[in-house]
């Protein structure tokens, strides 16, 4: 298993779970947001790595799923 340990940059970042995911320990993610860009993880295992896209691809990917 491959962990990463946790930087300062990370610790500065406010993470947020949609309030749907619920406490049950499902397949949830937390989104971080900074003025460039946009991070996420797996809500269960916070020091994985994480997926960062550009502001405006995450902008993409959320309007395609209200579609």
């Amino acid at each position: 298993m491959i962990t990463r340990e946790q930087t300062t940059a990370d610790l500065s970042l406010a993470w947020f779970k949609s309030t749907y995911s619920g406490d049950g320990g499902g397949n949830c993610v937390e989104v971080a947001q900074t003025n460039a860009a946009v991070h996420v993880r797996d809500s269960k295992r916070k020091n994985s790595p994480r997926l960062t896209v550009a502001r405006s691809g995450w902008a993409t990917f959320v309007a395609s799923l209200a579609r």
